[in-house]
């Protein structure tokens, strides 16, 4: 007899999931945890949903793990990015979390645009939470472009208040009665980002793969949509579609339909991992929201024996930063693009975690080293998931 759990992991893979099912068969050959019976890795709704076997075996009904963490991997990524980071949390909260890694957007599918993404994101959480009733909060966990994806998918997923109550950005979610918004249907804890760039890739060497080079940085914003499809053009904010702003601008602000502000504001906790250095995909300062002038100067860097490759924490402030844009010789009306998307991101306090590398071997692999994608490669940044359980809220 062949091992029960390995032939109901390949019932769950379907023609068009092959390869990702053949990965997440590999998980379970492999992880010593799983092996023990201690840690279950259950295919869900598109996904992979990781917790402790033995504490809901043993715990009533009641007692299941309330505290959904969703996932989200970056371009060209996959569920298996995030398996470092989902089992220590399930090892550090066995009773209280459930963390399902999206599988939705993976490998190419990543090309098909931010907002496509986004939607299929929204879908396969909503399918998550049917298929977990017992769950009542929810915390976004993700990676690079997974970020933008996930911004997107909570202002589709975003209750509304009822009329006659209203949010306070700088404060949060709650409200004058005590009642909380709701991302679908669950009290929202926890926003998260890893080398997300939230401003986008265009210009200002916000990809600094081009070490910016004004001719590199222009060709690459003609050319973003040969290399990347939609997503290409949405990283460098040339979509223009139905005469609209560009969608990353939209995207910090409530429409009638999609409420990516309130949605954010929701959260009681939005934070930014950022790498100060050595990250050639994601610039320091898209990915921390600051404007340039902003970031912390080298001297200011303090390191922390419990977390030597964390150099500064801001913990944020409720009005956010509203200082002009400093002297550039950029493009002006890439400034005023970057300076409105700013604005709009700041109107809701974020915690800025800055990651420095400087000195590890792995420093050259930095975007995929702040998420642990893989232990064997990217270990050093073990550390930064740790502070990041460390702060939680549960």
């Amino acid at each position: 007899m062949g091992n029960p759990q390995v032939e109901d992991e390949l019932q769950q893979v379907d023609d068009a999931g092959l390869a990702m099912g053949f990965v997440r068969l590999l998980g379970l050959l492999s992880d010593p945890l799983r092996r023990a019976g201690k840690m279950k890795m259950e295919p869900v709704m598109g996904g992979v949903d990781v917790y402790d076997a033995e504490e809901v075996n043993s715990a009533q009904p009641k007692s299941f793990p309330e505290h959904l963490i969703v996932m989200v991997n970056g371009i060209i990524g996959s569920a298996g990015d995030w398996k470092y980071a989902a089992e220590r949390f399930v090892d550090r909260f066995p009773d209280k979390v459930i963390v399902h890694r999206s599988e939705c957007n993976y490998s190419t599918l990543t090309f098909d645009g931010v907002d496509l993404m986004g939607e299929r994101l929204a879908k396969e959480v909503l399918s998550v939470v049917s298929h977990r009733p017992g769950v009542q909060k929810i915390s976004f966990v993700a990676h690079s472009l997974g970020g933008l994806v996930a911004r997107y998918a909570i202002g589709k997923l975003h209750e509304p208040l009822s009329s006659g109550e209203s949010t306070d950005f700088a404060a949060g979610a709650l409200t004058t009665d005590g009642n909380v918004e709701r991302i679908a249907g669950l009290k929202p804890m926890n926003f998260i980002t890893f080398a997300t760039p939230h401003l986008g890739s265009r210009g200002r060497k916000q990809l600094p793969l081009l070490c910016g080079v004004p001719f590199l940085e222009r060709s690459a914003s003609q050319t973003a949509h040969l290399v990347a499809g939609r997503t290409g053009t949405h990283l460098f904010l040339t979509d223009e579609d139905d005469g609209k702003p560009p969608l990353l601008l939209q995207m910090v602000g409530d429409s009638q339909d999609l409420r990516f502000r309130s949605a954010l504001s929701s959260f009681q906790r939005r934070v930014a991992y950022s790498n100060a250095n050595y990250d050639y995909m994601v610039g320091w300062s898209t990915s921390s929201i600051r404007r340039p002038h902003e970031l912390p100067k080298d001297d200011l860097f303090v390191r922390d024996e419990r977390y030597p490759h964390i150099v500064c924490v801001d913990r944020g402030d409720a009005g956010g930063t509203h200082e002009g844009v400093a002297a550039s010789d950029g493009d002006p009306r890439e400034l005023d693009l970057e300076e409105e998307m700013l604005r709009g991101l700041t109107r809701v306090p974020w915690e800025r975690v800055d990651v420095s590398f400087h000195g590890s071997t792995q420093r050259y692999v930095a975007h995929s080293t702040i998420q642990v994608k893989s232990y064997w490669i990217n270990s050093d940044g073990a550390d930064v998931i740790l502070h990041m359980m460390d702060n939680f809220l549960v």
